[in-house]
Parts: C-alpha cells; sequence; structure tokens
C-alpha cells in the first residue's frame, strides 16, 4: 500500500467556506473516491490555509487517473478551485504533488 502526502494552500479568507464544504462532501464523490482506490483520505487544514492531504492507495497514479476519468471529480474540482492559492492553471487535483517519505514507524 502507498502512503501520499502532499500540501495544498488555501485563501485564508476562504478557510471557513472550505471546512463548511468538506462537512457535507457530495455522497457521488464520496463513492467514485472509494471506487477509485482512494482509501484511508484525510485533509487536515490549519488556521492560515495550509492543507495536508493523507491517502493510502495501491497505485497513485492509477487512482488519479481513475478521478480524471468521474465526471463528479471535474464539477468537484471546478467548484474547489477558488479556495487555493497557486494553482497557476491547475485544478487543485492535478496540483498535487507527494511528499517524499523520509521515516515511517509502522
Amino acid at each position: 500500500m502507498q502512503r501520499v502526502c502532499f500540501l495544498l494552500k488555501v485563501r485564508a479568507d476562504r478557510v471557513a467556506e472550505y471546512r463548511e464544504r468538506h462537512s457535507a462532501v457530495w455522497p457521488e464523490m464520496l463513492t467514485a473516491l472509494s471506487e477509485c482506490g482512494w482509501h484511508n483520505y484525510s485533509l487536515f487544514l490549519r488556521p492560515d490555509g495550509l492543507l495536508v492531504g493523507y491517502l493510502e492507495t495501491e497505485d497513485f497514479a492509477a487512482a488519479q487517473a481513475a478521478m480524471e476519468r468521474r465526471e463528479v471529480n471535474a464539477r468537484w474540482q471546478r467548484e474547489m478551485a477558488p479556495f487555493f492559492e497557486s494553482l497557476e492553471g491547475e485544478r487543485p487535483d492535478e496540483a498535487m504533488t507527494p511528499l517524499t517519505e523520509v521515516f515511517h514507524l509502522a
């Protein structure tokens, strides 16, 4: 199982709304994530907007590609893009660059 961690930056003026949106993620988005191999997926948000994401998957590239083919993902990414800083034309899911794991205690 591959463990993936990534960072994104939520705009400071949108942190409260971002939290609110994630308290009610669309059921079809949750189903798509599960079906596409995203497991133990968590988002952690600091008050200044630093977002840390963590998930487990068999193959991150394959899990991303599977989500790319889902219409619900395209809608979700369009709605979430305005919440983020520094996407440089990318959708939020395209800007998720995994961090390198340097230690793990099993």
